[in-house]
């Protein structure tokens, strides 16, 4: 996979960031070294509980198919950066809208959850949510044993720990591996192995490995191996199975690898497929390697090769990063577009994918599987993530969220639009739900000659006795005609429609239809048909709810919730606080738990909804002094139903007095020059009393006054922060300083001086390039492996300094995540004896400024304590401007 590894870089190296304080008890999904796998344990870990996947992987169907070129034979592996970041990733979604909520499963039989980096860990299981959606849809999930070269940090010690093998012949990291797979719930694991010094007695022993592996797996557990080493244990891409990588697939009749992902360089596949043939294997457990991480469909690629026209596919597919669709969107609508596309086609139609262009979609080569197949089926058209959350169409969230967890299953043909005219437009909205962040809207012109007929859900549901199917909609017109359309398995292409009856504009409505005249019939397929019987210039309707199920005269009563806990809470200025609950299992299966904030007016705000039986509680804000907060746990049954809810209390500490702090836009002016304070005064602060004496004026009850200073001199400040239990005062003696040398400005005294540092990830990003006044082009210093890192100039001679000014690495383009965290500057006038000047904790800026009391130095030396927003280790600082005078 060599030409992929500069976009992975920028994956390995990135991370989720939270404000300061507030991730003391949020849940992260795992990620380990070697060693630090083999001393891993369930008890040990208390974000275990919170990382494992609770829903079953469900069975699927090939079902009818609407595109005749399409084939069902071969598979396809997606090897998808799920989330950005190996570091950091949240167990179960998180306060953002922005994710990766893939949602074209239908063409996917395989997920492998790429992650892993030389600087954070490099066996990586997939997280909870990503697990989750990916079982509902019936894909299993592998995590990701990552070997990276040694250029990107690879050590072959690492390769050695893993292949270890006890006196007993047991394999202590094997053992681990499988440990972690069957507590989590995923479905085995890629092993991909890339750093250089093997020998043939390594290769000999990661054969080994690989059976042992194989013999102690659970059945329908899967092991993928990558076409990276070979017999001699050199790496050596092939690109094909051949007789020096075959033994890591087949060795006699002994299996070592459920499937081998190939490499993208190859030509000819026939070789490929026959040697699989000769080994007793299928050639569809080859999965011939397309790298789209750069350019997604404008990759060019030999399709014939591996789907030569009119003849059986050669091997399987594996396709290299399809999360390009989301890394590459600057919104979630491109997003979506260009995901359906990729997997599609251009035409946005999966049953018609015939065309010029090269770039066909996945749809044109594999048919669509489905999970619909059992009772109850409902959808909310939920994808997983949203700026809002309803229940039962009432909107009880209003701020951004993601679980993947909850994404419902989406409609399989994505889309199958057929009208006589210009169709309506499907799509997700996501202004309006009935319950979660979502709903399917079809909206456009409707008039008699564009009657839209949208199909939706490919299925195989057999109508029993009292079978009914409900749907939940919103128009803002009563003039429409809306139907629901089923085809049965008999006449798949033929559909017969049911009249949802009168709109109602501006509400939900619910529409239910007793099947019992199709008792004993397949449901095949479920559509939309929309017709009117005059134009309508602005129709649009949200389907907000699907659901087929059995109606019981006396169903089952939804589990109560028992044991709610809380189990941890942690608490910041008084009055942020987060949670971890835990309750007991329930004795019959539920859909989901909704947890509740209950306010002192006795009003609820959601929180958020599992299918877990833990949850993380993100950073409540204290709503005045309460001195409790209610949360409310309450379980969800598939058929839509709320069982009796359990409460439970978080105690918050004593009401806090602030704490006064302050800084300054710059603390070196002219006489004459504002200077503008900005209160950091704890957030209970109610009043403020500023003091600058000398100052112009001299005192001030704003957050942020300005202030000049007519005469040359050093000045104190004093601030005092009060609320109705105390007050706090803080005074910075000779802060500012005023002299007519000012009147021109500061300068960078540090710009293209001598620099040293602890390290550098290559010669072109070294400690010079921290200095040279660019953050263009990639100009920056870089550090790889533990901290902390340093970083320090020569600045020629002593001079006065004023500020500090920190280019991150957000600064120079790159993610957020990788700004830094904590790090302190210090000075000194000789460059043995450091004196402090500036800590910081918790930085999450991609440029943060340091004004400081004026001090003369020579030498500056920047110290990076945690050089990321989280676990990745690697420093990143593209500017360090260290501002003063220059004589």
């Amino acid at each position: 996979m060599k030409k992929r590894w500069t976009g992975l870089l920028l994956f390995m190296f990135s991370c989720l960031v939270f404000a300061a304080g507030a991730q003391a008890a949020q849940p992260h999904s795992s990620y380990w070294f070697p060693e630090d796998l083999l001393r891993w344990t369930p008890q040990g870990d208390k974000d275990a509980e919170f990382n494992r996947s609770t829903i079953a992987l469900q069975e699927r169907f090939t079902g009818y198919q609407v595109n005749k070129h399409a084939t069902v034979e071969p598979k396809v592996a997606a090897l998808s950066a799920m989330n950005r970041q190996t570091s950091g990733v949240p167990s179960q979604g998180s306060e953002k809208f922005d994710a990766n909520t893939f949602g074209y499963w239908a063409y996917v039989d395989k997920l492998v959850y790429w992650g892993g980096s030389s600087g954070e860990g490099i066996i990586v299981p997939p997280s909870a949510d990503v697990t989750d959606a990916a079982h509902k849809n019936g894909v299993p999930v592998l995590g990701t044993v990552f070997f990276p070269p040694s250029v990107y940090g690879g050590k072959f010690e690492w390769v050695k720990q893993t292949i270890r093998q006890n006196p007993d012949g047991s394999f202590p990291v094997a053992d681990k591996l499988l440990e972690v797979a069957n507590y989590y719930g995923f479905d085995g694991w890629f092993i991909n192995q890339e750093t250089e010094g093997g020998t043939t007695e390594d290769a000999a022993a990661m054969q080994k490995f690989l059976a042992y592996l194989q013999a102690k797996k659970p059945a329908g557990m899967q092991i993928m191996w990558y076409d990276s080493m070979t017999s001699s244990g050199s790496i050596d891409w092939q690109n094909a199975l051949t007789d020096r990588n075959q033994m890591f697939l087949q060795q006699g009749s002994e299996r070592r690898s459920d499937s081998m992902f190939l490499n993208f360089w190859w030509r000819s596949l026939e070789p490929s497929a026959s040697k699989a043939k000769s080994l007793g294997r299928s050639p569809y457990e080859l999965f011939t390697g397309i790298d789209v991480e750069a350019k997604g469909y404008d990759t060019k690629i030999s399709w014939n090769a591996i789907f030569p026209e009119g003849k059986k596919a050669v091997t399987s597919l594996g396709i290299y990063r399809p999360d390009w669709a989301f890394n590459s969107s600057e919104n979630q609508e491109q997003f979506y577009a260009k995901e359906n596309k990729f997997w599609v086609g251009p035409t946005g139609n999966p049953a018609n994918t015939s065309g010029t262009a090269d770039w066909k979609g996945i749809a044109h080569y594999v048919v669509e599987q489905s999970p619909v197949n059992d009772l109850p089926f409902t959808t909310n058209f939920n994808t997983g993530n949203g700026q809002l959350f309803a229940v039962s169409g009432e909107v009880v969230r209003t701020t951004p969220w993601n679980n993947r967890s909850l994404q419902d299953v989406l409609p399989t043909w994505r889309w199958i639009a057929e009208s006589k005219g210009e169709a309506l437009k499907p799509s997700f909205d996501f202004t309006t739900a009935y319950y979660g962040g979502s709903s399917l809207k079809l909206a456009g012109t409707l008039s008699p000659q564009n009657a839209t007929h949208l199909k939706l859900y490919k299925t195989d549901l057999l109508v029993e006795q009292n079978t009914k199917l409900s749907l939940t909609f919103k128009t803002q017109t009563k003039h429409a005609d809306l139907k629901v359309g089923l085809s049965f398995a008999d006449q798949p292409e033929k559909f017969v429609f049911l009249d949802a009856g009168g709109l109602h504009p501006g509400t939900w409505d619910t529409q239910t239809f007793n099947l019992n005249p199709y008792r004993g019939k397949r449901i095949a397929a479920i559509s939309l048909y929309a017709d009117a019987k005059q134009t309508i210039p602005d129709f649009s309707v949200n389907i907000g709810q699907f659901s087929v199920y059995t109606a019981k005269d006396d169903p089952n009563p939804v589990p109560e919730v028992r044991g709610l806990n809380v189990k941890e809470a942690e608490f910041k200025d008084g009055i942020y606080g987060d949670a971890r609950l835990e309750w007991t299992a329930t004795e019959r299966p539920v859909r989901y738990f909704e947890v509740y904030r209950v306010k002192p007016d006795g009003s609820k705000a959601l929180l958020g909804v599992t299918p877990n039986r833990v949850y993380y509680v993100p950073m409540m804000h204290r709503i005045g002094p309460e001195a409790q907060t209610k949360l409310e746990v309450v379980a969800l049954s598939a058929d839509g139903r709320r069982g009796k809810a359990a409460q439970t209390v978080v105690t918050w500490p004593a009401y806090p007095k602030p704490v006064a702090a302050f800084a300054a836009d710059k603390t070196l002016v002219a006489p004459g020059q504002p200077v503008t304070f900005i209160d950091q005064s704890s957030e209970v602060t109610e009043q403020r009393v500023w003091s600058f004496p000398g100052g112009t004026p001299s005192t001030s009850t704003e957050k942020q006054p300005v202030v000049t200073y007519a005469a040359e001199g050093t000045y104190s400040v004093t601030l005092t922060a009060k609320n109705s239990v105390g007050d706090s005062t803080v005074t910075k003696e000779a802060f500012i300083t005023v002299t007519r040398d000012a009147a021109g400005g500061v300068k960078n005294l540090a710009l293209n001086k001598p620099a040293t540092a602890d390290g550098a990830c290559g010669p072109n990003e070294a400690a010079a390039y921290a200095f040279d006044g660019k953050v263009t082009g990639n100009s920056k210093w870089c550090a790889l492996g533990s901290g902390p890192h340093w970083l320090s100039v020569d600045l020629g001679a002593s001079y006065t300094i004023s500020e500090f000014v920190v280019k991150h690495a957000e600064a120079g383009g790159e993610a957020a995540a990788f700004n830094t965290r904590d790090f302190h500057i210090q000075v000194s006038n000789d460059g043995s004896t450091w004196n402090d000047a500036v800590q910081v904790q918790g930085n999450t800026a991609a440029q943060s400024k340091h004004p400081i009391a004026l001090t003369k130095a020579r030498y500056v030396k920047l110290t990076i304590d945690k050089a990321t927003q989280g676990g990745d280790t690697a420093a990143r600082i593209y500017e360090f401007e260290v501002n003063g005078l220059a004589k």
